[in-house]
């Protein structure tokens, strides 16, 4: 395995762990997080790429060596769970954070400010009980444009930076997992559901599916990402449900018409979770199953390893290149 990169775990209940040599060696990280934390989200700052943002059980955190060290940004979410963030990749001191329950904030300087935004959002739901906001997208050509995801909610679409929020019509599952946004010639929004991905190339005012329960052997679906250097290829976390006991990994060269399903070195333990890309290396993409296991492709997903080391529910994961 490539060990000139560092990968960051993010877990339920062990804080989180990295491995500065391609996942051949895991220390748990003991600055600024606690050893108990639970870790929903990590971001990686889009020029600075040993700059982390973690979102936890208990605010938000920012490492400025790759993970090694974390300290605890002050915020008005100090005692919400921070269940996803994202910066601006147009202006990184701009960075998005959502919670549970389902709140949006923004900070303008780098975290060390913080204000909450008029986001008008359901306070509880069956089936979460508390409605989390499971995913942010800033968009790579428009910055002022931002998509939310909230499970169980719906979609929330921001074309003034953060400032006012709408709610997106015509997905027809609330159950929101991720959100990605496709520039290639056309701008396309993609957003996962349970059972379904939906796509819009109108800015929101329009959706499909894209009738992945036809394609999937699991159509389970959870997080998604897009190649660095080709949008087109669009990489999907698929399983056989949510407490599900496998999960598969889904790659469509183009934008979601036709499907693949890529060979893994073994059957996972549950549901594909998470994935991590970096521009660095468009080839390398991670992935890690809701139980703990973590893989590691060199060739955009043709053929993939597994790490050694094993972990505890895993909900975020990122990679960074080595100095």
């Amino acid at each position: 395995m490539a060990e000139n990169f560092t990968i960051c775990a993010g877990t339920i209940g062990t804080g989180a762990w990295l491995s500065p040599n391609g996942g051949e060696s895991w220390r748990q990280v003991r600055t600024g997080l606690w050893a108990e934390s639970r870790v929903f989200s990590l971001a990686v700052h889009p020029s600075q790429p040993r700059t982390l943002v973690a979102g936890a059980d208990d605010g938000i955190y920012r490492s400025e060596d790759g993970g090694e060290h974390f300290e605890r940004l002050d915020s008005p979410m100090n005692a919400l769970h921070v269940w996803k963030v994202a910066f601006d990749p147009t202006d990184p001191e701009i960075i998005f954070a959502g919670t549970r329950p389902a709140l949006l904030f923004r900070s303008t300087d780098g975290g060390r400010h913080w204000d909450k935004l008029r986001a008008e959002m359901t306070e509880e739901c069956p089936n979460v009980r508390v409605p989390r906001v499971t995913a942010l997208t800033v968009d790579p050509s428009d910055h002022r444009t931002v998509w939310a995801g909230i499970e169980v909610d719906g979609v929330r679409c921001s074309h003034d930076g953060g400032e006012t929020w709408t709610r997106v019509a015509g997905i027809t599952d609330p159950d929101i997992h991720d959100t990605a946004v496709s520039i290639n010639g056309a701008k396309t929004v993609l957003t996962s559901t349970p059972r379904e991905i939906f796509a819009s190339t109108d800015g929101g005012e329009s959706w499909r599916g894209l009738g992945v329960g036809k394609h999937f052997r699991l159509p389970y679906c959870r997080s998604l990402a897009l190649k660095a250097d080709n949008p087109e290829t669009l990489f999907v976390a698929t399983g056989d449900g949510a407490l599900g006991s496998t999960g598969a990994i889904q790659r469509s060269k183009d934008g979601g018409q036709s499907w693949q399903a890529l060979p893994l070195p073994v059957e996972p333990n549950s549901p594909i979770w998470s994935f991590a890309t970096h521009r660095a290396n468009p080839e390398r993409i991670l992935a890690c199953s809701h139980y703990g296991e973590i893989f590691v492709s060199e060739d955009a997903g043709d053929s993939w390893i597994k790490t050694r080391r094993e972990f505890s529910e895993i909900r975020a994961l990122a990679w960074t290149p080595n100095r």
